[in-house]
């Protein structure tokens, strides 16, 4: 059984009932440790030995954020600078984090169909993850497709919010289990709820 880590980045997380309703549905799962970055570091005081023993008791580090400005919410960029140190996630020496998995939860306010060069976003999502990717591959850790609910703020209204917060249960409980086909994986760029047949074996075809 494989251990997970859930770090949830979102400044604003009192008015985001999307990523509210993804923590309040995986927070309390038996083999995933859940952690509030702005709810632990109101003051972005990392304690950077207490995390980097996080990530070593762990096999597989979510990052479930809002995209900001292309980007991470604010903390979890600090989290980043701060806790994957030369020596220890890089460098000479630095193989903790070797053979680890990192996915991405993200929301976004966009629409899908913004996220191609046709599109008002111009760039693919993947493009935007790029710098995650890369900080993956230089820790030597595995990136997994990221999962993605677009439009969240429009997600409740339609429905697909409830889905999404269970395809979310889903893939995490399949990483927990072994499920996840890290192989297959690699040919798929974006997941979604509708989606998780491509990389999860679990007997649940079709669910979500």
């Amino acid at each position: 059984m494989s251990r997970i880590l859930v770090y949830f980045a979102h400044p604003g997380r009192r008015y985001s009932r999307a990523n509210l309703g993804m923590a309040e549905t995986v927070s309390h799962l038996a083999g995933i440790t859940y952690i509030d970055l702005y709810e632990h570091y109101p003051r972005h005081d990392i304690e950077i030995e207490t995390e980097q023993d996080r990530l070593l008791e762990h096999d597989v580090i979510v990052f479930q954020f809002p995209l900001f400005w292309y980007s991470t919410p604010s903390l979890l960029k600090d989290w980043i600078d701060l806790v994957l140190e030369h020596g220890f996630a890089y460098g000479e020496g630095g193989e903790a984090l070797k053979g680890k998995a990192l996915l991405c939860a993200i929301t976004t306010s966009s629409p899908e169909d913004a996220y191609s060069s046709e599109g008002f976003q111009h760039y693919p999502l993947r493009t935007f993850l790029t710098p995650l990717e890369q900080t993956a591959r230089l820790c030597q850790m595995r990136f997994l497709p990221p999962y993605v609910l677009y439009e969240a703020l429009k997600a409740a209204e339609d429905e697909r919010l409830q889905v999404h917060e269970d395809g979310y249960k889903r893939l995490l409980i399949g990483l927990r289990e072994g499920h996840y086909d890290y192989e297959r994986a690699r040919e798929v760029h974006i997941l979604q709820a509708g989606t998780l047949d491509a990389v999860l074996n679990d007997g649940e075809t079709g669910h979500g």
